[in-house]
């Protein structure tokens, strides 16, 4: 099934592609839907008829949504998808059986030897199943169903500001700070090592296999160590707090720095963002997220000077006009925590003003009506 998915997905991108440099035409998902119709009667495809028709229309629809995604410049052009990274094949209600526990997907007589991480609730029906190959050689199936038993949790009069980071992944503004595990800087020697070993091997051969799996495997377990931390640590700043305070950091951006880039990817601050914004939603928590501009690590907390130039090498500083002692980061999270809540009460704006010359330059550049 994942190789006739990734046949048809193939076949539609390189249909769509070659409309449009020959034709200038553009195709879209249900003419490629017709044409998997046309394939399906050609000979040498006839084992497309072999398996369900869900997971194939399903595949032309997530690249409907690829190329959805690249027209709105959230995305770069679809790839081609290539056997040995795995695949995916996701079956939607038609096309497999909830019963006794079990889920029989269709043109298939067993159930699906499923070592289930967590049981789904009594009397919640899945609505789509997506069965995925690792790149590892790992199985994975994710289900999905409306949870009845996810309800907002107990309010807490307690509010946090979060300042994230490298050395120490985040820090709060009650002064609490969270260690980055850095998965992939542990693993990193290994990594080369293996990485090494892989561009020795012969293109093709069976040893090259064996050691694209062993890579593979140590890149799955770099995820799960980062995926099952930041699961647990967002997971106790929900429960622990009724209103929680970010930055809206530009990750895409901020990784272009060659020096930071692997650092800032490993810390996986996006993903952290992203749990904690979806959690918040479930469990009726309040979740803010302030302008990346304001400067929070240069204004002091205490009075509300803001220092012209704050490198990344001061840790510590004291502030000229109160003379308060700082820590960087604990400066910067109760900073974020108190624009947050002025945000949340009144509306304010947190974008710092413009300088005088700024304003100046405006002027000049307005045309004369």
């Amino acid at each position: 099934t994942l190789g006739c998915v990734r046949l048809v997905y193939n076949k539609a991108l390189h249909e769509r592609t070659q409309a449009w440099y020959q034709r200038q035409e553009r195709i879209d998902y249900a003419q490629t839907s017709s044409l998997l119709t046309a394939w399906k009667k050609q000979e040498e495809l006839d084992f497309l008829n072999e398996v369900s028709c869900v997971p194939l229309q399903q595949g032309l629809r997530h690249l409907q949504t690829a190329f959805t995604n690249f027209f709105a410049a959230r995305a770069k052009y679809p790839n081609f998808k290539k056997k040995h990274q795995g695949g995916s094949a996701e079956f939607t209600k038609s096309a497999f059986k909830f019963k006794e526990g079990k889920i029989y997907l269709a043109k298939c007589k067993n159930p699906l030897a499923i070592r289930w991480s967590r049981q789904i609730p009594s009397g919640c029906m899945p609505s789509s199943v997506t069965v995925k190959l690792h790149p590892s050689g790992r199985w994975h199936i994710s289900i999905r169903f409306d949870d009845p038993t996810i309800k907002p949790l107990p309010a807490k009069d307690k509010a946090v500001g979060i300042d994230l980071g490298i050395s120490s992944l985040l820090t709060t503004s009650e002064g609490d700070k969270i260690a980055n595990p850095k998965p992939l800087k542990k693993h990193y020697r290994k990594l080369r090592r293996l990485q090494k070993s892989l561009s020795r091997k012969q293109k093709g051969s069976h040893n090259r296999y064996k050691a694209r799996v062993k890579l593979a495997r140590v890149h799955q377990k770099i995820t799960d160590t980062r995926t099952d931390h930041l699961h647990k640590l967002t997971t106790q700043l929900v429960r622990e707090n009724q209103t929680i305070v970010v930055e809206d950091l530009a990750v895409k951006n901020m990784v272009k720095n060659r020096k930071l880039a692997q650092a800032i990817s490993d810390a996986s601050w996006g993903e952290l963002t992203r749990q904690l914004s979806y959690k918040c939603r479930w469990y009726g928590r309040n979740y803010i997220e302030i302008d990346r501009w304001f400067p929070s690590s240069k204004r002091c907390s205490n009075c509300g000077h803001v220092v012209e130039k704050m490198p990344l090498n001061i840790r510590q500083w004291e502030c000229l006009k109160c003379g308060i002692h700082h820590d960087r980061d604990i400066n910067a999270s109760k900073n974020i925590l108190a624009a947050g809540l002025a945000v949340s009460v009144c509306g304010a704006s947190v974008r710092p003003e413009q300088s005088k010359s700024v304003k100046a330059t405006a002027k000049k550049q307005k045309p004369k009506s």
